[in-house]
């Protein structure tokens, strides 16, 4: 995207860097204001920008340059370099880069292409060049051109650092010459040395995001905030790196709002399964008629009082005692309730949380079932002890879970409104 040198300067860059590595520079990469490289003295490398010998004739150059120097002793930011004018002859011929060992985003991205896959790698870049650009709008300074050759980060460190500014420099009549093949990651209104404002460097990040992505398409978050960056006119873009920044994180924070849409769905499916699959199954009850009564011993001429197990008599046939067989019954329904009441909130528990409700659909789908099946096991054991049909502790149970259920989410909302769900 940004190798578009033609073959005469393909071969003319590398006659430079074979005549720089002859003089013991290393990694010369053209910059708009010179030529960057590391040199080693002393046995120590050290960064250093050959000021172009095109421009050391230009007056508007050489007095944009001593500007700059001045102004950039001044700039108390972590994100930009600092470096100090070597002179020649009473002119700048070079500057000498503060300690540390930098490369380009080019260099970077060559040595270790897959770092642009490296979770919040981007988002990360971009808050950087938003909170650095920021600063410089504070002191009145526009960058203008941010490029793989540009933007510099420290060896080992993947922080944005910016060098020399493009504000400095706008007095120059041919922009497009003085950025050279760096002139795609310009605005137009730059380039054709028109207004310049703040949209001028929310055109130039987005540029700079292209190209990070240039082997790939750009995440779903950066893709219409980009693309409203880069527009041509300066009136449909943002107006200021803030709002692109904002942008992003708004469509990253609806993309997750939808999943975790779609996540509690899926649940609310599950439990409308689960109810269903465990209510009692009706049959049809085909009424016959009755064989006729046979006779049967009396047992109460034999002095067997029917009271001991519940039954007595009307006067003319035994019943059951009603009463005591529906005592016994609701006193095992609520030993149930209870027992099984306190198993599904412990069980239930562990799905029904910001940690589950934050994890990928294929595991907390794989949870939820695993979860059914304990509860279904539990019922079993626990109607089986309190002495209920399967089918009355299967209805029971479906109540409890519901109910649970609902507490579970009814929770879970309310923490989502005070703190706010962590995806």
């Amino acid at each position: 995207m940004y190798f578009c040198a033609t073959k005469q300067e393909e071969r003319m860059n590398y006659e430079e860097m074979l005549a720089a590595r002859n003089e013991g520079k290393k990694n010369a990469i053209k910059q708009p204001i010179g030529g960057y490289y590391r040199e080693q003295s002393n046995g120590k490398w050290r960064g250093m920008v050959d000021i172009r010998q095109d421009m050391q004739s230009n007056i508007a150059f050489t007095k944009a340059l001593e500007q700059e120097c001045e102004r950039n002793k001044t700039l108390a930011s972590n994100h930009q370099i600092h470096f100090t004018p070597v002179m020649n002859e009473g002119e700048v011929s070079r500057l000498e880069l503060e300690t540390g060992n930098f490369l380009t985003f080019e260099q970077l991205l060559i040595d270790t292409p897959a770092i642009v896959a490296e979770k919040d790698f981007l988002l990360q870049t971009l808050q950087t060049l938003v909170t650095i650009t920021s600063y410089l709008h504070q002191q009145g300074i526009k960058h203008i051109c941010y490029s793989p050759k540009t933007v510099f980060v420290r060896k080992g460190d993947h922080s944005p650092l910016l060098l020399s500014h493009g504000e400095f420099y706008l007095t120059l009549s041919d922009q497009r010459e003085f950025y050279g093949n760096d002139a795609d990651y310009v605005a137009p209104e730059v380039l054709d040395n028109g207004t310049v404002d703040e949209r001028s460097d929310v055109y130039s990040i987005g540029k700079f995001m292209e190209s990070l992505c240039r082997q790939s398409d750009l995440p779903f978050e950066f893709r219409s905030a980009v693309k409203r960056a880069v527009s041509e006119s300066p009136e449909d873009r943002f107006l200021t790196p803030e709002d692109m920044l904002k942008a992003v994180r708004k469509r990253k924070d609806s993309m997750k709002s939808v999943i975790t849409f779609v996540v509690a769905a899926v649940i609310a499916l599950l439990c409308v399964g689960l109810y269903f699959d465990m209510m009692p199954e009706s049959n049809p009850v085909e009424f016959v008629k009755p064989v006729p009564r046979q006779a049967t011993d009396d047992l109460i001429d034999d002095g067997f009082d029917p009271a001991e197990l519940g039954v007595t008599s009307d006067g003319d046939s035994l019943v059951v005692d009603q009463a005591t067989e529906r005592d016994y019954q609701a006193k095992a329904e609520e030993i149930f309730r209870k027992k099984y009441e306190k198993e599904a909130d412990r069980i239930l528990s562990r799905i029904y949380t910001k940690d589950y409700m934050s994890s990928s659909e294929k595991k907390f789908l794989s949870e939820s079932e695993a979860t059914i099946d304990e509860l279904m096991k539990v019922q079993s054991e626990l109607g089986a002890e309190s002495g209920l049909t399967p089918e009355r502790a299967q209805l029971i149970a479906t109540e409890i879970i519901e109910r649970v259920t609902n507490q579970k989410k009814k929770t879970i909302g309310a923490g989502s409104h005070r703190n706010g769900i962590q995806k």
